[in-house]
């Protein structure tokens, strides 16, 4: 019985991971989809008094355009070759570890799900990853970013607030 209980958490546990993992990859490339589709190229749609930015954007770099500037074959070797080892390593981590919280794996799902959208783009565009939204207010602007950018922060910053809260939780006298 335990044996089996165990078996069905970890079924459980992998569901919660690859379905967050499969939204966030269909959600990205559906809006990178539309985004190509709706926006033109050469125009930047602007709305909340510049607040919020739509603009088409081929990024070689990684997020923000960071390491656009090294050469090709070290962005192909790094973009293109490390980042999906990485993310099978946290793939093959996840589905390891019987310490993970559904929240930590929610957040797991999210980075790595952001990173695959990323990197499937980056396959299919020729190294280049598409971006086409910015915000801003007054002087300040982010840079031009995509939903996987947005699902790595958000899950970087879920997966720390959920770590902090589970070694809260140890720490508390029961």
């Amino acid at each position: 019985a335990t044996l089996r209980r165990a078996s069905e958490m970890n079924h459980t546990r992998a569901l919660v991971f690859v379905s967050v993992l499969v939204a966030c990859v269909g959600c990205d490339h559906a809006t990178k989809y539309a985004a190509t589709a709706l926006i033109d190229p050469a125009r930047v749609i602007s709305l909340a008094s510049g607040a919020l930015r739509f603009e088409l954007a081929y990024n070689p770099g990684a997020f923000l355009g960071l390491g656009a500037e090294l050469p090709a074959w070290v962005r192909t070797f790094l973009l293109g070759g490390l980042v999906p080892i990485g993310l099978l390593l946290v793939v093959a981590g996840v589905l390891r570890s019987a310490a993970t919280t559904p929240f930590q794996l929610a957040a797991l799902g999210l980075i790595v799900g952001g990173g695959l959208g990323n990197w499937i783009d980056r396959i299919l565009h020729d190294g280049n990853v598409t971006d086409f939204v910015s915000l801003g207010l007054g002087p300040l602007r982010t840079g031009i970013f995509n939903f996987a950018d947005v699902a790595v922060m958000v899950g970087m910053l879920w997966l720390v607030v959920a770590s902090r809260s589970a070694t809260d939780a140890e720490r508390e006298p029961g």
